[in-house]
């Protein structure tokens, strides 16, 4: 199966909130995410999706800044795969690729954030590479 890796066009950024809305269980609304989105694209953010010929199955958003203990610094955030294409290694392919990307506009660095009861990914990030650094702080205001 032919899998396809790009940045989506910020003209179509909303064609990720139903993959997001996934990821987040609904708890954000369509309208919401589209007025975050909105925003997002105009600051240091992309987003990258996989596509199973022209259907959207996964995203990543990508965050680039520079940070004083890493550099310049790709931050992967809601990253989701659609269910019915997890377990076919789509994920260490996707992520190889954000690797590739993130280098070639000069990062030296990769980071994320994962919630706390999302052992799944844990363990995907631990095989990445990835080492916990710290905690992620939030505090709704």
């Amino acid at each position: 199966m032919p899998f396809t890796f790009k940045i989506i066009d910020k003209e179509e950024i909303n064609s990720i909130i139903p993959l997001v809305q996934k990821l987040t269980n609904n708890n954000v609304s369509y309208d919401v995410l589209k007025q975050r989105f909105s925003e997002m694209i105009t600051q240091n953010y992309e987003c990258a999706g996989i596509f199973d010929d022209n259907t959207l199955i996964g995203v990543s958003g990508l965050w680039f800044c520079t940070r004083h203990y890493a550099g310049k610094s790709v931050e992967a955030d809601h990253v989701y795969i659609d269910d019915g294409y997890r377990g076919q290694g789509l994920g260490k392919q996707f992520f190889k690729w954000i690797y590739n990307y993130a280098k070639q506009k000069g990062c030296e660095s990769a980071e994320l954030n994962t919630y706390v009861s999302n052992y799944p990914s844990h363990k995907f990030y631990y095989n990445e590479g990835f080492e916990i650094y710290g905690y992620h702080f939030f505090k709704k205001l």
